[in-house]
């Protein structure tokens, strides 16, 4: 927690107005207004402990910052190796800005549906466009899928330009000990990504929701999800769904008419071509794993390749229920108090 903390000082500038928009959209009582919008709710004591976290997760930020430039600089990554280090930096720096606007404009379309565009159109026409495609039948679910498929790309063109090649040579005469955690292990790209390019926009976001897509780099960004999604690439989660809904015997709510005809045949259809893609990519990644040819193999040979089999299911699985539990936080988190239920 102490790599988020030190992004707690963002809010949100125009709470006041926030709080106009929903008391005018009669999603909230007065007295709940002033009790939800109340700078001291949002306020952090600033204790010793705090301004510790706050400090040395500012320096580990800087510290993996310069990590991540003597890599580009010294050739040390796959891009930098293969081209040249300014062109691995500006790729870098330019996939770091993306995905800043890929994870902050979640944050702000699956907390923005209480709000009603129209209370906004005037003041923020660009985030009222957005809204407008966003929230146009399911198209919401098909941006979020969409949006995934972009977030996984741009960390792998990060990795590439800023990822080191060899996690042993010489970096800054760092000793082995910090080379094996910040470079072998990953720290320094994990800080370095997380921090820059995802913590903080979502924090920011999260109470800047009206402000943070007013632009156009943000409907471009939902265009280019959208596209993602309409490509059929991952429509298998689509079928994943449905299954889960008839075993659960809870029907798919949705904001559209049952699919017919062409429509019908077009979606299954790109049901069957994703099957038929991941299918292939579960081949290709089950055979690595049993001829040991992925990195744990390399970093730890003596590990037998079940183990990497039962490793890559239980982190998939993790990764996967913390990317459910994230929009269903910041969901739940913008709606009333009235509306938010009260049981388990």
């Amino acid at each position: 927690s102490a790599l988020a903390h030190n992004f707690n000082f963002s809010r949100y500038t125009t709470r006041k107005q926030s709080s106009y928009l929903f008391s005018q959209a009669n999603q909230y009582t007065m007295s709940e207004v002033q009790k939800e919008s109340s700078d001291g709710s949002h306020d952090i004591e600033l204790t010793p402990f705090t301004l510790f976290r706050y400090v040395a997760s500012i320096a580990l930020l800087i510290f993996s910052i310069i990590i991540v430039g003597a890599l580009i600089f010294t050739g040390n990554t796959r891009v930098a190796k293969e081209t040249h280090p300014a062109v691995a930096l500006i790729v870098c720096i330019a996939a770091i800005v993306w995905l800043s606007m890929i994870e902050g404009q979640q944050a702000s379309l699956v907390g923005l549906p209480p709000v009603d565009p129209d209370l906004y159109k005037d003041s923020h026409p660009m985030t009222y466009k957005n809204a407008a495609l966003a929230f146009r039948g399911d198209n919401l679910d098909r941006y979020l899928m969409g949006r995934q498929f972009m977030v996984l790309l741009v960390v792998f063109v990060i990795n590439q330009c800023a990822g080191p090649l060899d996690p042993t040579v010489d970096v800054l005469g760092l000793p082995d000990g910090v080379k094996l955690v910040f470079l072998d292990i990953g720290l320094g790209m994990i800080v370095f990504t997380c921090i820059l390019g995802q913590l903080t926009t979502q924090v920011n976001a999260s109470h800047c929701m009206i402000d943070f897509i007013n632009n156009y780099f943000a409907l471009f960004t939902l265009y280019v999800a959208m596209t993602v999604e309409f490509s059929g690439v991952m429509h298998c989660s689509y079928l994943v769904q449905n299954l889960l809904s008839a075993m659960s015997g809870k029907p798919i709510i949705s904001n559209e008419p049952p699919r017919t005809g062409f429509t019908f045949a077009f979606f299954w259809g790109r049901v069957l071509m994703s099957i038929a893609i991941l299918g292939f990519c579960l081949a290709v990644v089950f055979k690595a794993l049993f001829n040991g040819q992925t990195m744990m193999t390399v970093k730890y040979p003596n590990l037998p390749n079940g183990v990497n089999v039962f490793l890559f299911f239980f982190f998939m699985s993790i990764v996967g229920m913390l990317e459910g539990m994230q929009i269903a936080f910041f969901a739940v988190a913008k709606l009333p108090a009235n509306e938010r239920g009260t049981s388990f």
